[in-house]
């Protein structure tokens, strides 16, 4: 069954799960929101529209990094950016 970006975006948003979010997921969800990006080694460097604020992940296996997961999560909420 696939996940869905709802499901991702809840997981995101709770705070509750930043262990377990995969990386793809993750890139999957800002791709959903409307972020664009250019990768720079094993760096994915996203950016949104008009905003002057960069967002940087990189993979940790097939995860998240916790830390970056956070870090979108305040982003999102900074910037009033949802589904």
């Amino acid at each position: 069954m696939p996940t869905t970006i709802e499901k991702i975006y809840q997981s995101v948003m709770g705070g509750m799960q930043d262990n377990n979010i995969k990386f793809g997921d993750l890139r999957n969800l800002l791709d959903n929101l409307g972020f664009e990006y250019r990768i720079k080694g094993d760096h994915f460097i996203y950016f949104y529209k008009n905003i002057p604020d960069n967002i940087n992940i990189q993979p940790t296996g097939n995860k998240a990094k916790p830390y970056q997961v956070k870090q979108i999560r305040n982003y999102l909420l900074k910037y009033h950016i949802g589904l």
